[in-house]
């Protein structure tokens, strides 16, 4: 069985169906993921280079988790910064790493352009800081992860209450340690742990690793994991 097949959509920007590739639930399963949930797969099908979707006619991209639907002036702003400079290309086939980045990117636009939601941009960043990841590039790497966090950040100010606020805080704090920032990683950590109405198991658990982790790599040399290491222990 090939691990790709085709499935038809319908454009939201251009109302044009167009076929776009996705990866069959039997290649999904990951062989290992990171801290930050990125995750590597066995098969040389990965299936993160098949998130977004890119319509071969405007060029409008996006993901299953973006808006379902445009405004007449949502239309207006993507043709005038983006689509009247689009050339038609098609990503209905396999994919390469760089194929895949250019979709990211030119999702990430889309969703700036017409003011898609917080999160669903913050998913775009995170992704292409996993794409650069994959191949290496760590200066990309965290780039892309800074503007990912600061994309959290802005999550959870505007939408926390409707969210997961334990993962979203877990991810807060873990794009903290990755970008060389412990003191800030504990203190989202230690908030995870420490507030009595969050009940997500696992999220608690893993905040208190990535908090020994970091431990183990200052060795209690920076102030705030010596200020917590009572609380997160208690």
């Amino acid at each position: 069985m090939e691990p790709l097949y085709l499935t038809s959509i319908m454009c939201i920007c251009c109302e044009t169906a167009y076929k776009t590739p996705r990866v069959r639930p039997s290649f999904k399963k990951a062989s290992a993921r990171d801290s930050d949930f990125c995750s590597y797969f066995k098969s040389d099908i990965n299936p993160d280079y098949y998130v977004v979707r890119v319509c071969p006619k405007c060029g409008f991209a996006s993901t299953e988790n973006g808006t379902e639907k445009l405004t007449d002036r949502q239309r207006q702003l993507y043709y005038e910064r983006i689509g009247t400079h689009w050339v038609m290309r098609d990503y209905g086939g396999n994919r390469t790493q760089e194929q895949a980045l250019e979709c990211y990117k030119l999702a990430l636009l889309c969703a700036q352009v017409v003011g898609e939601k917080e999160r669903v941009v913050a998913g775009i960043l995170h992704h292409i800081a996993w794409l650069y990841r994959y191949v290496g590039e760590h200066e990309q790497e965290l780039r892309f992860l800074r503007f990912a966090h600061g994309a959290y950040i802005r999550v959870y100010e505007t939408e926390g209450v409707d969210l997961n606020n334990a993962k979203l805080m877990y991810l807060i704090g873990e794009l903290h340690r990755r970008l060389g920032e412990p003191n800030d990683a504990v203190r989202w950590f230690s908030r995870v742990v420490n507030d009595k109405k969050i009940v997500d198991a696992s999220m608690i658990r893993a905040c208190r690793e990535q908090w020994q982790l970091l431990r183990e790599e200052y060795s209690g040399s920076i102030s705030v994991v010596q200020e917590e290491q009572a609380r997160m222990n208690a």
